[in-house]
């Protein structure tokens, strides 16, 4: 079974998501570009770019899709205390490149990122667009935590999130689902599943049933 190329224009359609291989899970299609066309193309039908620096880029639709309903986030009884005292300044879209920057910072036991310069500015000119939004957690004008992704309609792509203070990320997300649930906002995409946005309610559903969800509330015209 061959992989699907794209050519150089970023108007072309994605092969049909169920075409997706299951092994490595969900790989779809290779090349392309990441203008914002490429990208709103993608994102509105389930896919998403992910590849190493120096390798063609990599589109994916995995089977089942991680995803989190804003209204039913798990927030555990330590991450109550946290929230009560208060510990950060939240802010929205203040510092979009600095926290994809930090993002991109190598993790433990991690070398290098899959946030690369290509991939940086591709998503710098979507916040510019007004595409990308940033989740920002503040102490003493230090910025500790965050996370960022793309919203189309109700819908929101979560990309990647970061710590530099015990629970600074999860507090990020709490309030970006209480952002969300005020926006009518239905669903955030989380992409891949990890055992850490499981403890957050995270839930794995069929590819299907999340491309009927992207397909009842994306509507890029409203």
């Amino acid at each position: 079974m061959n992989i699907y190329w794209l050519g150089n224009d970023p108007n072309e359609a994605f092969p049909d998501v169920e075409q997706a291989f299951t092994e490595p899970d969900g790989l779809l299609a290779a090349g392309g570009d990441l203008s914002p066309a490429r990208l709103i193309n993608a994102y509105q039908h389930g896919i998403f770019p992910w590849y190493n620096p120096g390798e063609p880029i990599l589109w994916w639709s995995p089977n089942p899709r991680c995803v989190l309903f804003p209204e039913q986030i798990k927030i555990s009884k330590s991450l109550k205390r946290t929230l009560k005292k208060g510990l950060f300044e939240i802010r929205f879209n203040s510092a979009f490149a600095d926290v994809m920057n930090a993002c991109a910072e190598p993790r433990p036991n991690q070398d290098g990122t899959w946030i690369s310069n290509e991939m940086f500015q591709a998503y710098l000119k979507m916040h510019k667009l007004g595409y990308a939004y940033s989740v920002e957690c503040w102490q003493d004008e230090s910025l500790v935590g965050g996370l960022y992704g793309i919203m189309l309609g109700k819908v929101f792509f979560g990309e990647s999130m970061f710590s530099r203070v015990s629970d600074a990320s999860k507090v990020a997300l709490v309030h970006l689902c209480r952002f969300l649930v005020e926006k009518n906002v239905k669903l955030i995409d989380s992409q891949v599943h990890t055992a850490h946005l499981e403890s957050l309610g995270a839930q794995m559903i069929p590819r299907q049933e999340f491309v009927n969800l992207l397909q009842e509330n994306i509507d890029l015209d409203q």
